[in-house]
């Protein structure tokens, strides 16, 4: 018997990171007097083999991109992360597939900035190239001409593009001299206020189209794709975004002093007496966030414990032990069927369970948390909750697939001790779920829930909103988290719990890597601490 392995080799290497915050992103800066500079590992070859260019046309090309100096990819590493400590550079993106001119429009996109390129000293002289191999007629009637633009513009060799301030580019170019570098690096633009990607060769513009434009047509196999795949309503919304010019995307504003760990007193004393409120960490078949949730209640100063429904369901474990419960959330390859309703309906038509729960939520000095799944289960148990009667049910999200997005959530004044102080404050958060819609019977259990609903989904102006992507799951105004009366047991879609610290967030403003360095938490840390002073 023969076997013949695939002709692929995957290789995964791991490295040590001191500081993961210490990050490079697309995203331009809008600081004034900013210079656009190109690192061209490529040594002005400008080879067109097998780029996305040659793909577009039906071509295939002679000479490809290589690494042709391997020395000079480990001093252009080496520079980059020095020059990123020195913080030094203000944006980062590698010359990626589609070359120059993608990797310029991609940065655009990424920060609703124009940009304004200088063609002059990456084309002075006529640079080794294949090509001749290609027809090129289409793009000839944009671009002019001359095949050494196309060449500079869709080659992708090896290099980066980087956003330096004006005032740093003496420092920035001594080092990547010092690095070998120099005769590689070139000042090749700069942002401009027109919302356009402009290029210039000789004073005279070859090429400008707005950003919007060329945004929607590097989005439009994905909408199409998506519109037959999806929800053609929601991929429609998601498209149509791109014609805001306004839109200011992801943003962010905290009404309260992130810093301040209001938990601070009460963890004092417990480490003085000893004691710590004890918290079961809830979980059933599936579920995956456990660790995260235990993390934020053991640092906002609980006794966390991995309580898992069978424990309780055969006795093991009573929730009269504890002052509070966290549902967690997650999915996993064994989610218990149902989701969440499966989940509950494990509690209510159990009797053991069913008379821990009910207890639980009787007494007066109780507290529980439901998120994601979690949310899904509370929810269900509507009826054994006081308070709970107008809860929203949670069904499949309007886009019709699984949304996992960093959205923004604005906090509402409401009873919530997991919100209190938060009120007015706009959050980035992570978000992953498939039933995450919040439905009503009526119009007037949604009218009777409004002074419960603890948070809801707002778009880049602030504004509460039910559009995809902003709204990932279409529940009607932006609702997304709900409480009660008296505030002891709130509910929400969205995962808090796993972006308590800065660096867990795939965005947030800059202005969040300074402030508390010492534990770069992020805002939501908060609510959970908000739970510790409510214990007293």
């Amino acid at each position: 018997k023969q076997v013949v392995a695939p002709v692929s080799l995957i290789i995964s290497a791991f490295a040590l990171v001191l500081d993961a915050s210490a990050t490079l992103t697309p995203e331009l800066s809008n600081e004034a007097d900013t210079e656009l500079l190109l690192i061209d590992l490529g040594a002005g070859k400008n080879r067109l083999g097998a780029s996305a260019l040659a793909q577009v046309y039906a071509q295939v090309g002679n000479l490809g991109p290589d690494v042709d100096d391997a020395k000079s990819l480990k001093a252009f590493f080496t520079a980059v992360r020095k020059l990123a400590r020195e913080k030094k550079i203000l944006s980062y993106h590698d010359r990626s597939d589609g070359g120059l001119f993608v990797t310029l429009a991609e940065m655009s996109f990424a920060s609703h900035i124009g940009i304004s390129i200088y063609l002059d000293t990456l084309v002075f002289n006529a640079r080794e190239t294949d090509v001749d191999d290609y027809d090129v007629t289409a793009i000839h009637k944009k671009l002019g001409d001359n095949d050494a633009i196309l060449a500079a513009l869709f080659n992708e060799e090896l290099g980066a593009v980087l956003q330096i301030r004006k005032a740093d580019r003496t420092h920035v170019m001594q080092a990547l001299r010092d690095a070998g570098l120099g005769a590689a690096s070139h000042i090749i633009g700069h942002t401009n206020t027109s919302d356009e990607l402009r290029i210039i060769r000789g004073s005279k513009a070859i090429f400008a189209e707005s950003r919007i434009d060329l945004q929607r047509a590097w989005s439009e196999t994905s909408y199409l794709i998506q519109s037959r795949r999806d929800n053609p309503a929601t991929a429609r919304e998601e498209y149509d975004r791109i014609l805001d010019a306004k839109d200011p995307g992801l943003t962010a504003k905290v009404a309260f002093d992130a810093v301040d760990d209001v938990a601070a007193p009460f963890i004092a004393a417990s480490i003085s007496t000893g004691a710590k409120p004890k918290i079961a960490i809830l979980r059933e078949q599936g579920v995956n966030g456990q660790l995260e949730m235990a993390h934020v209640f053991t640092k906002a100063g609980f006794d966390a414990y991995d309580v898992h429904m069978s424990d309780i369901i055969d006795g093991r474990v009573s929730l009269k032990d504890f002052k509070g419960f966290a549902a967690c959330g997650g999915f996993s390859y064994g989610d218990v069927l149902g989701a969440g309703e499966g989940w509950a309906k494990s509690v209510l038509f159990n009797a053991r369970a069913r008379d821990e729960f009910e207890a639980f939520f009787n007494r007066d000095d109780s507290f529980a948390l439901g998120v994601c799944n979690g949310c899904q289960m509370m929810s269900n148990l509507h009826t054994i909750i006081p308070g709970a009667e107008n809860w929203p049910h949670f069904e499949r999200n309007k886009s019709e697939q699984y949304e996992a997005r960093t959205v923004m959530l604005e906090i509402r004044e409401s009873p919530s001790i997991f919100f209190a102080g938060m009120a007015g404050s706009r959050l980035p958060v992570a978000t992953a779920h498939g039933e995450g819609r919040a439905t009503f019977r009526d119009q007037a259990q949604q009218d009777a829930v409004r002074w419960l609903t603890a948070a809801h989904f707002v778009d880049g102006h602030g504004a509460v909103t039910e559009k995809f992507p902003a709204n990932p799951n279409g529940s009607p105004r932006g609702m997304t988290a709900f409480t009660t009366p008296d505030g002891r047991f709130s509910i929400m879609m969205p995962h808090p719990e796993r972006v308590a610290l800065n660096v867990n967030l795939s965005w947030h403003p800059k202005t969040w890597r300074s402030e508390n360095t010492a534990s770069r938490e992020s805002p939501w840390m908060r609510m959970f601490r908000n739970a510790r002073v409510w214990v007293g």
